[in-house]
């Protein structure tokens, strides 16, 4: 083989390898930016004095379909209109220890994707994960705390068996 068209194979071999491997490396670049962190807020959570004065007042007052844990919120999601999403109120005893380390009255849960890719993700950036991923029929669990130390919950939903929950206990959404 000549001299001059070796030259030309080498570098066409490096060019399209060159390619392969930045697509390689876009892809995976690519799979963590574009990777779905929270889609949604799953909960709102606060301390009261009397959680079960002030479900009835929200029911009186605020027309929300209480049970003994608050209400739940239906909604359609907006990437899927013919699926459901659920987003829980509840007020806990002012007493509760529930939401510690944090000192705050208030705890938000936010719905997300792909748990255990997350929390991967938020331990190598330094996130201070309080627990660990607990699994039920209904959703995954997981606790983190914010740059000032609120406590966030995260849940990974299965809002089919999360709805048969609901219609099992006997509760009623407010739509």
């Amino acid at each position: 083989m000549k001299k001059p068209t070796l030259i030309v194979l080498i570098i066409f071999a490096s060019f399209f390898l060159g390619i392969a491997f930045d697509n390689i490396i876009t892809k995976e670049s690519n799979k963590e930016t574009n990777m779905k962190k929270v889609t949604g807020i799953g909960g709102i959570f606060f301390k009261c004095k009397d959680p079960n004065k002030m479900k009835e007042w929200y029911k009186t007052h605020l027309g929300l379909n209480t049970n003994q844990y608050g209400t739940v919120f239906e909604w359609r999601q907006g990437a899927d209109t013919s699926k459901k999403g659920f987003t829980q109120w509840s007020p806990f005893n002012e007493k509760t220890k529930y939401f510690e380390p944090s000192t705050k009255d208030y705890m938000i849960n936010y719905r997300v994707e792909n748990m255990e890719a997350l929390v991967a993700e938020l331990k190598k950036s330094g996130v201070t994960v309080t627990d660990t991923i607990e699994t039920f029929e209904y959703g995954k669990f997981v606790h983190i705390l914010d740059i000032e130390g609120n406590k966030l919950e995260l849940w990974e939903p299965n809002d089919l068996e999360f709805e048969k929950l609901g219609n099992q206990l006997g509760a009623k959404t407010t739509k």
